[in-house]
């Protein structure tokens, strides 16, 4: 108790035990958004000014340097999500757009700031080239907003920050280079050890990541502790790596992104947590932190400081915006979508510091651009957040008036669960395949069979139950938990799937050698065909024997004719759509008439999705295909029910052969939404068929290829 009273007197200013340090920075975290919210100011900004004023340029409240590891890990959180949200198809179709304005968002500022420096602030040879390098860089502190506005799928963001890591990489070698030179080290053995390193470096990211990552995920399935410290350890395992090949520890964060974007989809549990812990904690204690640099107090040391301060400013924002404005033109893009790109580019931090840092302490540059450059980073974050804010509002609201009708049923997923073990991949299946815009819950499904153990097991029921709550709340996904009393599963399910007007229906499947078995497990005395006979909308049965976030390549087969069934545009939608969200490209195995009413349909939808195809003409040659099978690829396989216009019969013992070729894959045998007509029965045959069903359905694909375009594409330009 002494003790404590004896602490509690010896405490001063500024603050140097790290529990009233980290306490106070959480209030500021918890408060400066509410409080500046009422002002209609950026989090952001509230941020930046509280760390102004906590720091030892305002009241001295914190001890300079004290939450310099939470800011820099900040810094290299928001790169890494930068590049871990990037919609990687849409990254490399526009990869050379964000190549274009990387090159421009570089050489328009080193350029202009050359004449600057040399013509107006008289400096020397060295010190213009590092100042002209700092105007080139620039931070998305920004970013953030973009995310919580909904705006970073839009293509001015995919741009901007494939533009960010082409500049910052570009400056940060310059700077490299002008460090050389000051050493007087810049010779042979320099540039070979340069390029060397930064080879070595890029392939054990881009290369060696992905492949320990799909590794550990396969291997440590269901711990999700274990998940989040392996991602946070490659992050800054990259970002060290990154130092030691000569460039900052953004470029490694940026690129540990780029490696563990497919394997961890933007609707897991582990996004969220990652998002969450960024969002909540380390982004903001980097925000503060750079507020803790800005010393307003440069501006009293005489009109020196002031105008090149001035000079340095107007500078860094004129040439951001010369190249957001050069990138509006070249690609014809909104002026929304440009000040967006601006606002983004515009920040100056953590880079910018480090540049002029170095060069000061090199003897390069003096007190002066010092001071200048800790006002321009004030100001461009101020002017790069609002920008950003405003723009990216206006963005998202563009998004929003584009948002597409509802189809008159709305999309409801039923997942009838039995086995503990599945519920969370299925559900994670489910969240995969489920439409954002649809407002309607996921709804996993208990039967319980009607007898006299009925009451106990219902018990149990709501015991495993609550396991699925638990999942589907790591997604921030609406889940309706639905527990039934029926005589049999079959039954159940299909009484279920009319009540809730259920338009997807999602199966776990175990490898049993009886018939009976085949489906549920041995708890369940039904078979596949009672539920395909009583439930006619779109069912998946699923094998899911690693996590779908693993999944290299997605495999589909279609049969003959699977055109021309009730389903075949909702069902290509959700795969397609799987494929994106499990990062993986997709390969169909169809005929040519198939294949180019698929084409149609990607084409009319405007999707971004990489596809490959290969002529599959009979289901005769199915085996066939598992030659272009590995271990690591979904299998996907449309089937058909029996009576419908693409059933055949070597389709009969299809779970059979899947099971038995691909036992080591994962597996989705997928029958399409039907009605309850026999069309074969009705004198429709396959030889009969031309293309007007298809060429209908076609004709109202804007109305479904708009829900998939706001998942995808983003609002148009």
């Amino acid at each position: 108790m002494v003790h404590s009273l004896v602490l509690l007197m010896d405490t001063h200013l500024p603050l140097k035990d790290p529990v009233p340090i980290f306490s106070l920075v959480l209030f500021i975290i918890l408060l400066a958004p509410i409080i500046l919210r009422k002002f209609r100011i950026p989090s952001i900004i509230g941020l930046i000014l509280a760390g102004m004023a906590i720091g030892d340029h305002g009241f001295g409240i914190i001890e300079k340097g004290s939450i310099d590891l939470f800011g820099k890990a900040g810094l290299l959180y928001i790169m890494f999500l930068a590049g871990l949200e990037l919609d990687m198809t849409e990254f490399r179709k526009n990869r050379y757009r964000s190549m274009v304005f990387g090159a421009l968002t570089f050489f328009i500022p080193l350029l202009l700031g050359f004449v600057v420096c040399t013509y107006v602030l008289h400096f020397n040879f060295k010190a213009t080239l590092l100042v002209s390098s700092m105007f080139a860089t620039h931070t998305l502190v920004a970013y953030p907003l973009a995310s919580r506005l909904g705006i970073t799928k839009n293509e001015a963001v995919t741009v901007a920050v494939g533009g960010t890591i082409i500049t910052d990489t570009a400056v940060l070698l310059i700077l490299a280079v002008i460090t050389g030179a000051q050493a007087g080290n810049l010779n042979t053995a320099f540039w070979v050890k340069l390029g060397i390193s930064l080879t070595i470096f890029a392939g054990i990211i881009l290369w060696l990541m992905p492949m320990l990552g799909r590794w550990f995920f396969k291997k440590i399935k269901d711990d999700k502790t274990s998940h989040f410290i392996f991602v946070m350890a490659l992050v800054f395992a990259s970002a060290f790596l990154a130092e030691l090949a000569g460039v900052e520890g953004i470029i490694g964060a940026f690129l540990a992104g780029l490696a563990l974007n497919q394997l961890i989809p933007h609707t897991s549990p582990l996004m969220n947590r990652i998002e969450f812990v960024g969002n909540a904690l380390f982004i903001p204690f980097f925000l503060i932190s750079v507020g803790m640099l800005v010393d307003l107090r440069v501006l009293l040391k005489g009109p020196e400081a002031l105008i090149i301060a001035g000079v340095l400013t107007v500078m860094a924002l004129s040439s951001k915006w010369f190249a957001a404005f050069f990138t509006q033109l070249i690609f014809k893009y909104s002026p929304t979508q440009r000040n967006v790109i601006f606002g983004l580019s515009s920040a100056h931090a953590a880079a910018t510091i480090a540049v002029i840092l170095i060069g000061f302490n090199m003897g390069i540059v003096d007190e002066h651009v010092l001071n200048g450059t800790v006002v321009l980073i004030l100001i461009t974050c101020l002017v790069g957040s609002f920008v950003t804010e405003n723009a990216g509002r206006r963005l998202a609201l563009q998004e929003a008036e584009q948002k597409p009708e509802l189809p008159d049923q709305p999309e409801r997923i039923l997942v009838p669960v039995s086995n503990p073990e599945r519920i969370e991949a299925l559900l994670d299946f489910a969240v995969m395949i489920k439409d954002a815009n649809a407002p309607t819950p996921i709804y996993p499904l208990a039967v319980v069979q009607d007898n006299e153990e009925a009451r106990d097991k219902i018990h149990l029921t709501n015991k495993m139950m609550e396991k699925a709550i638990i999942h589907a709340a790591a997604t921030e996904s609406n889940v309706q938990v639905v527990t039934r009393i029926d005589l049999n599963v079959s039954d159940g399910i299909a009484r279920a799937a009319k009540e809730l007007m259920i338009s997807d229906v999602i199966l776990g499947w175990t490898d049993k050698t009886s018939t009976t078995d085949r489906l549920f497990g041995n708890i369940f005395g039904t078979t596949m065909d009672n539920v395909l006979q009583s439930v006619w909308e779109t069912v998946y049965v699923c094998n899911f024997l690693y996590p779908l976030n693993t999944t290299k390549k997605m495999v589909l087969v279609l049969p003959p004719n699977t055109e021309y069934e009730l389903g075949f545009l909702h069902y290509m939608q959700k795969m397609f759509l799987l494929a994106k969200q499990a990062g993986a490209k997709l390969l169909v195995f169809s005929n040519a008439r198939t294949q180019s009413l698929t084409e149609a349909f990607i084409t009319q939808s405007k999707l971004s999705v990489e596809v490959t195809f290969k002529q599959f003409e009979t289901i005769e040659d199915f085996l066939i295909l598992s030659r272009e099978v590995t271990r690591d690829d979904l299998v996907v396989v449309v089937t058909a029910r029996k009576g419908t216009l693409s059933y055949h019969a070597y389709l009969e013992n299809i779970p059979a052969k899947v099971s038995r070729h691909f036992k080591d894959n994962n597996v989705i045998l997928l029958y399409p939404e039907q009605t309850e007509i026999d069309y074969l029965e009705a004198g429709l045959q396959p030889d009969d068929l031309t293309l007007a069903p298809i060429q209908e359905q076609l004709a109202n694909l804007n109305k479904l290829g708009k829900a998939f375009k706001r998942i995808f594409k983003g609002p148009k330009k």
